[in-house]
């Protein structure tokens, strides 16, 4: 079973059955947008075993954030690096009433520094939606760069690469 990461406020562990129903609400909302989501309630599960099937194939994915006084999951950030993809990314996806509080970063940093050490990953990318504000705010906020030499994973996609240099994490 593949250990849990602790900050001074949450706990990053491998999603499982039970966050089912929080990640599907959240993929069925407007906040989801930028991530494969708001999508009815058939993608939105499918999504959800999508991150389940990350884990099983790649032995690392998404992490469901919890906080250390309820196992309930707030969002999910961490390594995801799915067949296709140009570059190793850490992303996050923070539900509603989880933002403003510094979960995200406080998560991505854990997640990045677990993916540098466990992984061995040098290169960090975060894709980011170029309307997505919130999430640029926060790659910025990490130290990342936006790279517009980079590859996205989807051409037909609007995305901003961040690269996140090693100095920064």
């Amino acid at each position: 079973m593949t250990r849990a990461l602790h900050t001074d406020r949450l706990i990053l562990r491998r999603p499982n059955g039970s966050d089912a129903a929080a990640t599907t609400a959240f993929y069925q909302t407007e906040r989801a947008q930028y991530v494969g989501g708001n999508v009815p309630e058939f993608r939105a599960f499918s999504n959800f075993c999508a991150l389940l099937g990350h884990w099983e194939v790649r032995g690392y994915g998404l992490w469901a954030v919890t906080t250390k006084t309820s196992d309930d999951i707030i969002g999910l950030v961490g390594p995801y690096y799915p067949q296709g993809w140009p570059e190793t990314e850490i992303g996050w996806l923070m539900f509603d009433g989880s933002e403003g509080r510094g979960y995200a970063a406080e998560a991505a940093k854990a997640a990045i520094a677990d993916a540098r050490t466990r992984l061995g990953w040098t290169d960090i990318v975060h894709y980011i939606a170029p309307q997505n504000a919130r999430s640029i705010t926060l790659a910025e906020r990490l130290g990342a760069r936006h790279d517009p030499n980079a590859t996205v994973p989807k051409p037909e996609d609007p995305c901003l690469v961040y690269r996140q240099p090693v100095e920064a994490s």
